[in-house]
């Protein structure tokens, strides 16, 4: 069969994906062989493949593939995450541009609708990890709105709630205007901002005395209660027991007592609005205070806001300070940078709300999770020095927050009777919920249509916390055949800024619902970055696009370009130019291969070179492997990756190869040829994981095989003892044959010319080497010698040293004259730099690394005479 000249990734990554997918090489079905599961962190159904993706979906796909070729069971779970805020903001985008307004479709119209989305766009990212090679069980796609998934997700409110741990309360919550939903703590991003402080005056009930105080945010005085002050501050006892009124508001509040206040900040006088901030409201419950909302769901203002109502609240921030100064109650205003938070997922600046809420109680549900990792390590995070993160957010955890007022996403399965949210029941269907509310009431006449389901959906965390267990049908029935033989997974691949969204509450739900760990491992990446260290991102422009660089440097040339420089937990600074390096090392493998193929074979006898070449690199691929797999046990993937970079590129093509490379338009002998080929099945085995599609086609142009035998589902390298000797002394041999290639190189002796080789073999390094020598430095004769060999060159290496007898190899005369003319050139050079170490002025004056420098210069300028003079004695 004929080798194409070029290696053509896009043809050979379309024909090898599409041949295991119809072989089925990527299904898992239980069986009597060990599993090695991963269940992939789903990502959104809205995404599109990102660097990111890339690199998280390489790794996950390595270690699969890894695991296949040792004869596991290997089983990676795909999916995708409803992404309730995400998808309904997608939604709605796409609505508007309809000229539908959501608020006016119920809520089975605007799920249709989701749906219709859903259906049209969402999974477009499961088929681009396709390209990527990735090889997961397709045929156990999950998504996290699935019927199945979402009774999962059901059953377990109904559980914790029955429990005593799902409650209802309202709270100062963190509230997204944009997308009108409340978020968790964790869904919040806090960033440095530029803003300013207003210093405004409030006239005192009953006199011309002011108060001023200092805030950030002068469109909230609209929802003043009170004005605190510190009872220790001296500079306001004055105000004590009186009243002030709140500017264009006109409301008469108290002034109260309060140590909470800063005596430092502002004026020390603070405004109280119990509405709108956390503290505020501790201040509000703690001093019986009125609270006043201002604020619509969009963050308007609603009627309280008075003239101001509908209006956007920061439109309204400029126009209250402008009404303010027009009234002479502005003292001054001051930049002033702040912490602001904002959503994660819409980047609206977030608005602390009072609002009705379901939250999930989570400091006795966290024990068993932070035992597993800190004290038992029942689960290994990867790099370790993330125990400290994940100690820091379970030691300090709050209720979790798991209602969202969205229509995307599970509803809860609370259910209201009578007037008002006080009275309700908790069940997995309506009709349960009858029941239930038929025996609380004593009313047996109640019927479906008195009930009315809660309109909030779960948080979506709520739903993908118990990932590892659903997509095995283990919360439903948790005694089922796969989930006892895939759970607990093995290994979790993911991003560090997760890791507590998601990674420790997967593993507080697989101590709650199947008291056992979820996985052993965590491997945690890290974020791809630009050169510049900035974060990919649309916004910047920095982040490549995925596909275009596939259909550029090939898949297997992106996965080498993104795992070269991918330590865990570190971040990869991305560069292209590590897509063009893996796209370069795909060409050298190929052109190896097509080397080899090119050899015609023969009956003829093995030179002993090819022999021991051959014992040395079995030596160094079972020294490499042993590296390999020290690598994978400690997910060091990218070392193990260069580990086989080096193997394969230096020993295996630079060496090897041309150890064993016949003579021109010679025959290589078939032992040999035999040899190589099964090294090179080796390598491809070793190399497949990080480099599916190319490995595959060289596998399966070595030779006619069928299905079953494709390199996917091989066998993987078993590991053998090396000879450390023989690895040590090629080094050696290397070294040796490198030196006469340079000095063949700097004397002009042709390579078509043999010379003869002298060596006093200090070391005793064995004779068996010379025929490796002698073929790689066409050396016609190898002789030990007791004695320095008058006009020889020379070199050293270790303590053994070697002369090569030029004789007529090269113009005697010619290259004495070129020493005498390097010669005199550096005398000259050498005078330079003394004249100046003479000047006494430039000695004390100079800077003392300038003048060690030049002292370095006149050092090796006097070394290099010495080494001239002494070739040209030689010569002589």
């Amino acid at each position: 069969m004929e080798i194409p000249s070029k290696y053509n990734a896009q043809d050979v990554e379309k024909k090898w994906y599409n041949f295991w997918m119809e072989q089925d090489f990527f299904s898992s079905k239980p069986d009597e062989r060990e599993p090695y599961t991963i269940v992939i962190p789903p990502p959104n159904v809205t995404g599109v493949l990102h660097m990111g993706h890339m690199l998280n979906n390489t790794i996950q796909d390595v270690l699969i593939r890894r695991a296949r070729l040792i004869g596991k069971n290997a089983c990676w779970v795909p999916g995708t995450d409803h992404a309730s805020i995400a998808t309904e903001a997608k939604v709605v985008a796409k609505l508007k541009e309809e000229g539908i307004d959501k608020n006016s479709l119920s809520r089975s119209e605007f799920l249709k609708h989701a749906w219709d989305w859903t259906d049209n766009y969402g999974g477009v990212i499961l088929q681009q990890l396709k390209k990527l090679g990735c090889s997961c069980d397709w045929n156990r796609t999950k998504f996290t709105m699935d019927e199945d998934m979402s009774e999962a997700v059901i059953k377990v409110f109904v559980e914790l709630y029955d429990k005593g741990l799902i409650y209802r309360g309202h709270r100062m919550v963190n509230w997204d205007p944009q997308a009108k939903t409340t978020l968790s703590d964790e869904e919040v991003d806090y960033i440095e901002k530029q803003g300013q402080l207003y210093y405004i005056n409030y006239k005192i009930e009953g006199s011309n005395d002011v108060l001023t105080i200092a805030t950030t945010r002068p469109e909230t005085l609209l929802g003043d209660t009170a004005i605190c002050i510190n009872p220790n501050d001296e500079r306001h006892t004055h105000l004590k027991g009186k009243r002030a009124i709140v500017p264009i508001a006109n409301r008469v509040v108290p002034i109260i007592e309060d140590e909470y206040v800063d005596l430092e900040f502002g004026t020390g006088c603070l405004k109280v609005t119990p509405a709108h901030d956390e503290n505020d409201k501790v201040l509000g419950e703690k001093h019986n205070l009125e609270i006043i909302d201002i604020f619509n769901e969009d963050a308007t203002l609603n009627a309280h806001g008075l003239h101001y109502e509908g209006q956007d609240r920061f439109e309204v921030r400029k126009a209250i300070v402008k009404e303010l100064e027009s009234l002479n109650q502005v003292v001054k205003i001051e930049d002033y940078t702040n912490r602001v938070g904002i959503s994660e997922r819409t980047k609206a600046i977030i608005e602390p709300r009072l609002s009705d809420q379901w939250f999930l109680s989570m400091t006795e549900l966290a024990k068993p999770a932070i035992k597993a990792v800190l004290e038992d390590q029942d689960v290994k995070l990867f790099p370790k020095r993330f125990n400290n993160t994940y100690r820091h957010w379970m030691e300090n955890i709050r209720d979790w927050n798991i209602s969202r007022q969205l229509m995307w996403g599970q509803q809860i399965p609370a259910y209201y009777y009578g007037q008002g949210t006080e009275n309700f029941v908790v069940a997995e269907t309506a009709e349960l919920a009858l029941e239930k509310a038929k025996e609380v009431t004593g009313n047996s006449e109640l019927k479906l249509t008195d009930l009315r389901q809660e309109s909030d959906v779960v948080d979506t965390w709520f739903s993908s916390w118990l990932w590892p267990i659903s997509v095995f049908d283990g919360i439903r029935h948790p005694e089922n055949d796969e989930i006892n033989y895939y759970y607990p997974t093995n290994d979790l691949v993911t991003g560090p800024d997760i890791l507590f969204f998601w990674v420790a509450r997967m593993i507080v739900a697989g101590y709650e619902f199947r008291d056992e760990k979820p996985f052993e491992h965590v491997y945690l990446t890290g974020l791809v970055r630009d050169k510049q260290r900035r974060k990919m991102s649309k916004s910047l422009g920095n982040s490549p696009d995925a596909l275009e660089l596939i259909n550029k440097y090939g898949a297997d040339g992106v996965r080498v370009g993104l795992l070269l420089s991918s330590a865990a937990g570190n971040d990869l600074l991305f560069d292209e130019d590590l897509c063009q390096q893996g796209k370069s090392f795909a060409n050298k493998i190929w052109n190896a291969f097509r080397l080899i193929k090119g050899w015609e074979s023969a009956d003829i006898d093995q030179p002993e070179s090819s022999r021991i070449a051959l014992s040395w690199y079995q030596s160094r691929f079972n020294a490499t492997l042993k590296e390999i797999e020290d690598h994978y046990s400690k997910y060091r993937l990218s070392d193990a990756l260069m580990s086989m970079y080096k193997l394969i590129w230096d020993d295996f093509c630079s060496w090897l190869l041309e150890m064993i490379k016949p003579g021109y338009q010679q025959p290589i002998d078939k032992k040999t040829l035999k040899s190589v080929v099964q090294l090179v099945e080796k390598n491809l085995k070793i190399l497949h994981p990080f480099m599916p599609f190319l490995t595959e086609e060289i596998w399966q142009l070595i030779t006619d095989r069928q299905p079953e035998d494709a390199l996917i589902v091989s066998t993987y390298p078993k590991h053998h003892e090396s000879d450390q000797q023989l690895i040590s002394d090629f080094e050696i041999i290397k070294e040796v044959v490198s030196n006469i290639r340079t000095l063949r190189k700097e004397k002009n002796i042709s390579f078509k010319n043999s010379i003869e080789l002298a060596v006093i073999n200090s070391m005793n390094l064995s004779q068996d080497y010379y025929s490796v020598i002698a073929k790689m430095g066409n050396i016609s004769n190898i002789a030990e010698t007791s004695s320095s060999v008058d006009g020889a060159l020379t070199f050293r290496v270790k303590s053994n040293e070697y002369f090569v007898p030029i004789g007529g190899a090269i113009d005697i005369e010619e290259e004495i004259k070129k020493l005498q003319q390097e010669l005199e050139y550096t005398e000259g050079f050498l005078k330079t730099v003394q004249k100046k170490l003479s000047n006494e002025r430039f000695v004390s004056n100079a800077p003392e690394q300038v003048v060690a420098s030049e002292r370095k210069k006149e050092a090796d300028a006097l070394a290099k005479i010495e080494t001239i003079k002494s070739s040209i004695a030689s010569l002589n």
